[in-house]
């Protein structure tokens, strides 16, 4: 167990505050956040079908929770990892305007996941998604997308600084932007955690660009599924990629906290040539690829926004099982006693 113990940690708030101050915060960061990117709310799926393309492949080694449907001649299910593909489908499918958008509640189960401060069995967040225009496909509108959000961040924490001033804001006023390729040039002797903790350590916020593709060094900064976030297109200075994750620094945990994982998705093209790089091209023969490549979809920008992870930073919270409800090992149990954290 990859565990961190702040010295001499006591939530702000204790379980009973807690419990409200989780509705308070997801009432008013999801109703913002759909002013904010123009998004109505919708209904998503907890399972979809298998072999279908739907489901979120993640980094294409995570097993999803599966089982036969009896009605459905034994045909199986899998519960989702995230709504990344649905929700371009959806957006289709409701026949939504460029500029507008829809958002989600996305509740998953990742079996493999290896359970730390941050992480869990059980994965909520917000999934988003939004119509653009042929225009809009270009790195200065993912990072106006990115500001608005980081906009949003900001309120929620003043918010929660209304109903509970011994919360104080700590979040920089703007986000800095910086390319992978950059990263790995300005820290080369660190891992790509590492680097993370460097830079949010240095400037508060930060959205790093072009995650997905691989870096100078023959590496990549982290895996992306070929067939949802465009990481392969050439913007500027010779750097690829149109998507990024928003990273903050938390200062109970000493680290890098990643917020969002977020991108311009795959146009026809920048699909077939991620598919070849990645090795996948037999995803074309799946009914959603096939729905991309006959122009069913429309172009979009879109991604998730963990929603434990938002009531666990503005909460000053030390484990995620703090805010939500999941399983843990027994030794963690006995652990984050011994060092005042109460999980739920």
């Amino acid at each position: 167990m990859k565990l961190y113990f702040p010295e001499n940690y006591k939530s702000h708030l204790d379980l009973k505050q807690t419990e409200k101050a989780i509705k308070l915060v997801k009432d008013f960061f999801q109703q913002d956040l759909s002013s904010e990117l123009k998004l109505s709310r919708v209904t998503a799926p907890l399972f979809v079908m298998k072999g279908t393309g739907i489901n979120d492949d993640l980094n294409g080694i995570e097993r999803p929770v599966t089982f036969p449907v009896k009605e459905l001649n034994d045909h199986v299910a899998e519960v989702v990892h995230s709504l990344a593909k649905w929700k371009r489908m959806t957006l289709a499918d409701l026949d939504i305007d460029p500029g507008y958008g829809l958002y989600t509640d996305m509740n998953a189960i990742r079996p493999d996941e290896e359970l730390t401060n941050i992480h869990s069995l059980y994965v909520d967040q917000w999934d988003w998604e939004r119509v653009i225009s042929d225009e809009e496909r270009n790195l200065d509108f993912l990072k106006k997308i990115v500001r608005k959000i980081y906009t949003v961040l900001l309120r929620t924490e003043f918010f929660v600084y209304e109903h509970y001033p011994q919360i104080k804001p700590i979040l920089p006023e703007e986000i800095t932007f910086i390319h992978a390729e950059e990263l790995e040039e300005k820290y080369p002797d660190l891992t790509s955690k590492e680097r993370e903790n460097a830079i949010a350590k240095e400037f508060g916020a930060v959205f790093i660009i072009g995650i997905g593709g691989e870096l100078p060094s023959g590496q990549i900064h982290d895996g992306r599924a070929p067939d949802y976030d465009d990481w392969s297109t050439e913007t500027e200075n010779g750097f690829k990629g149109l998507n990024g994750d928003i990273l903050i620094w938390n200062p109970v945990l000493q680290s890098s906290f990643e917020i969002s994982s977020m991108g311009i998705r795959v146009d026809k093209q920048t699909l077939l040539h991620q598919l070849k790089i990645t090795n996948t091209e037999d995803r074309k023969d799946l009914l959603w690829h096939k729905r991309l490549l006959n122009d069913e979809f429309p172009l979009s920008i879109g991604g998730g926004i963990g929603q434990s992870r938002i009531c666990m930073y503005f909460l000053r919270k030390a484990h995620i099982g703090e805010i939500q409800s999941s399983i843990w090992p027994e030794e963690m149990y006995k652990q984050c006693r011994e060092h005042n954290i109460h999980l739920v």
